[in-house]
């Protein structure tokens, strides 16, 4: 009877651990899909020059006009939900890891839960009827952000600051994806060889495409300050598009959107390898 007893309570106290981490796989598969309908938007884009957004307003715009919208949207939300909270488990816990209980992890995996948060926040909203996040969002946003920080004052250097710490955050998002330090988080040791594979060609280059785009943001950010300019600040779907004005021209603009395709199935691929 004790043993029993003493078996059911640690079936219990384990409970929530197991939320969390189910919550982070259902998160990263959310996560998964919405950078698919991205890259395969910016694909369009690229191949077409149409007037699609590929940015997660017209990704939700996409997925509301398919038959179980509505279902895939709550599930959507529901699955970025779940990864806030496993963020936030991370920020007053610590991740996993010999150094997850750093001070400037807990600090890291505060910022994201803060993100993902307002990312299942606006998901559900759109799910729930509310189209304010709707198509060519993240441009809109960018750009009344950026007004708002204007007026402050010392707005300028506000913008600016922000702008450099969001072409820090691309570099550093491509760096890592270029040292494979993905892998440090992944059962390595238990994956096959086509699975390490896999995961290499679609973090390396969805990590670089991830990390280019959050530049060609953070840049435009320095454009509008320098220019104090609101109008001059890019959300994603003006990035992206941005890359087809380079002397690549298109191509580039391609080749960012294959990568950003791939960093959706990398996702999926840490929803099922990585260690939560």
């Amino acid at each position: 009877m004790t043993t029993t007893r003493a078996h059911v309570a640690g079936t219990r106290s384990a409970a929530p651990g197991e939320a969390v981490r189910a919550g982070a796989r259902a998160g990263f598969a959310a996560r998964g899909l919405l950078y698919l309908l991205i890259g395969a938007l910016a694909v369009r884009i690229g191949l077409t020059g149409s007037g699609d957004q590929a940015d997660r307003g017209g990704a939700l715009a996409q997925i509301a006009a398919t038959p179980f919208g509505a279902v895939l949207l709550w599930t959507l939300g529901v699955g970025l939900a779940g990864m806030a909270l496993w963020r936030l488990s991370e920020a007053v816990f610590g991740a996993a890891g010999p150094k997850g209980d750093k001070a400037h992890k807990r600090a890291l995996s505060a910022v994201r839960c803060v993100f993902y948060a307002g990312s299942a926040f606006l998901v559900l909203s759109f799910a729930a009827g509310e189209r304010g996040s709707g198509e060519g969002s993240t441009d809109r946003q960018s750009r009344d952000v950026t007004s708002r920080l204007l007026d402050l004052p010392g707005g300028r250097w506000w913008v600016g600051a922000v702008a450099v710490g969001v072409v820090a955050a691309g570099l550093w998002i491509a760096g890592r994806a270029v040292l494979r330090k993905y892998r440090d988080r992944l059962t390595w040791g238990r994956m096959n060889a086509h699975q390490r594979r896999f995961m290499d060609v679609t973090g390396v280059a969805g990590g670089v495409g991830r990390g280019l785009v959050l530049g060609a943001v953070g840049v435009s950010g320095v454009r509008a300050a320098a220019a104090f300019d609101p109008s001059e600040a890019k959300g994603m779907d003006d990035a992206i598009r941005s890359f087809a004005q380079t002397p690549a021209g298109p191509w580039l603009l391609l080749a960012v959107a294959v990568a950003l395709v791939l960093f959706g199935l990398f996702s999926f691929g840490q929803a099922k390898w990585r260690e939560v």
